[in-house]
């Protein structure tokens, strides 16, 4: 699904009416109508009260369209409008006349007791105060509208987005509607698919108002929501006759003291994920403790430092693997003993085979970026808020107010593909394309998922997917597992190690969704 910001929004809109002649008020009048549709849904099939919040912007004309349609379907419809009815502009004011024409109960500027009898009544409320020209902060009487809002029963349909919302970047700008049921209309907005936007939009429906299809097409119209059918185009294809050797090798360089599971977990990621072959590296005193909890990923005893740890005494015998590989996923719980970051800028500037760069991988190379720029092979770096801000010298707190940009930022200073994790996990690729994903949940908070993570797109990456595809793909696949696990054992206290088990059943969704 294709994402759009406010600004490239309205420049559609612009383009739709000044170029290919349909007016604006067709415009209003298809989004009015698909939000009355919407509402009806929502309604006892014995019919209703219907409550219109409206705005004095194109978002309140859109309200007062629905409330026609709905009157015009027999239900009893009020619309409060939150200014003076002259205040209103070109076809909201055209629709607030037409709507006063036919019967339609107009108030204008209610008291809180008017407003909150009509909330106390009503079966479904529109939500059409504020859309996506808002900025800065709520404040004033629409906040205090928002904020009885929020004590209302009945379900909410807001139009375009929750009033209140960011529609870039999903932030709730001072307070927010909470609504049942968004209808946005042409493109869902960037904002309305992250958080904390996305917890407020209920369920999300966009609305084809008339927009010209070639709009869509746009260069600059590069950001998207992952769907299994983006997916199942990006999953390496396998023939009748495959066999392991063709299926892909993958190489995890991982684990230190106390840090064997991490090494553990993205074996079997990339097992999971349908690697052919899968050996993972780790220092030689750690190898029988990880080779007893591996029976079908290989293990590799690599030489170790005095610490433990993997160091530089490691890289005459990595490299000579380099050849036997697909791919390799260098960080999981290697630690950050001072030999570590030796040995991972030496793998970045010398291995060309494909790159997955994680967690203690990502800290060696703070303040080293510029290896990762100069790499003639491809790479997928996989941080976390936290493991971002290091490498590129960002608070936490600006990379989570707009991690859209944030992520599309470090893929272009980086040279590569990054895939920022957390909620909603943003994949950006140098070339500017963003993916937002759709899957995964909350019970995915706890150790050892992101380790998981990088085996699976090591896996992907060595089965022959580009590094763009392998990331947005094993990140939805990941996500995927996840929604199984929290489904079947319930929310939260899933482990990695329930989601691991559950890979080859997410496969399989996107597999019959292909089929």
């Amino acid at each position: 699904m294709k994402l759009v910001t406010a600004a490239q929004m309205r420049e559609m809109d612009r383009t739709t009416i000044e170029d290919y002649g349909l007016p604006g008020i067709v415009l209003m009048e298809n989004a009015g109508r698909a939000v009355a549709e919407a509402a009806l849904r929502l309604l006892p099939e014995s019919g209703g009260r219907v409550l219109v919040l409206a705005g004095k912007g194109n978002n309140g004309g859109d309200g007062l369209v629905a409330a026609r349609h709905l009157a015009g379907e027999g239900l009893e419809v009020a619309v409060m409008l939150f200014c003076a009815a002259e205040d209103l502009r070109g076809d909201a004011a055209i629709n607030c006349q037409y709507a006063r024409r036919v019967g339609l109960t107009v108030i204008e500027e209610p008291d809180d007791e008017v407003l909150l009898g009509a909330l106390e009544l009503a079966d479904v409320v529109i939500d059409a105060l504020l859309g996506t020209g808002v900025r800065g902060e709520v404040t004033g009487r629409l906040r205090e509208v928002i904020e009885l809002l929020e004590e209302c029963a009945a379900p909410v349909v807001a139009v375009d987005l929750p009033s209140g919302l960011d529609a870039d970047t999903g932030a709730v700008l001072g307070a927010a509607v909470e609504a049942d049921v968004t209808v946005t209309f042409g493109f869902a907005k960037a904002g309305l698919v992250q958080y904390p936007g996305r917890a407020y939009c209920g369920e999300l429906q966009v609305a084809n108002i008339g927009l010209p299809p070639v709009l869509g097409e746009y260069p600059t119209v590069n950001t998207y929501l992952t769907e299994a059918s983006d997916c199942e185009l990006f999953l390496p294809h396998r023939s009748p006759d495959a066999h392991k050797g063709d299926a892909g090798r993958v190489l995890i360089v991982a684990g230190s003291p106390g840090l064997t599971g991490a090494a553990v977990l993205a074996g079997n990621g990339a097992a999971r994920a349908g690697a052919g072959l899968v050996t993972v590296g780790v220092p030689q005193p750690l190898q029988p403790v990880v080779a007893a909890k591996l029976t079908e990923v290989m293990t590799l005893g690599l030489p170790a430092a005095a610490e433990g740890a993997l160091g530089p005494e490691a890289l005459p015998e990595l490299l000579g693997w380099v050849d036997r590989v697909d791919a390799v996923a260098l960080g999981p719980g290697l630690s950050q003993q001072p030999g570590v970051a030796e040995l991972v800028l030496a793998l970045v500037q010398q291995l060309t085979v494909p790159l997955v760069l994680d967690a203690d991988a990502l800290n060696a190379l703070v303040g080293h970026t510029d290896a990762l720029r100069a790499r003639s092979g491809e790479t997928v770096v996989t941080p976390h808020p936290g493991e971002l801000s290091r490498l590129m010298g960002l608070s936490i707190a600006e990379i989570q107010a707009d991690r859209l940009a944030a992520a599309r930022s470090a893929a272009t200073e980086l040279g590569c593909v990054v895939v920022l994790k957390g909620a909603a996990t943003v994949v950006a690729d140098p070339s500017g394309d963003a993916w937002i994903n759709s899957t995964g949940n909350p019970g995915m908070a706890s150790g050892g998922m992101g380790d998981v993570l990088t085996g699976v797109i090591a896996a992907l990456l060595a089965g022959g997917a580009r590094p763009l595809e392998a990331a947005v793909a094993g990140v939805y696949l990941h996500g995927l597992a996840g929604d199984l696990a929290a489904a079947d054992l319930g929310p939260r206290g899933f482990l990695a190690g329930d989601l691991l088990e559950r890979l080859p059943a997410a496969y399989a969704r996107l597999l019959d969704h292909a089929d």
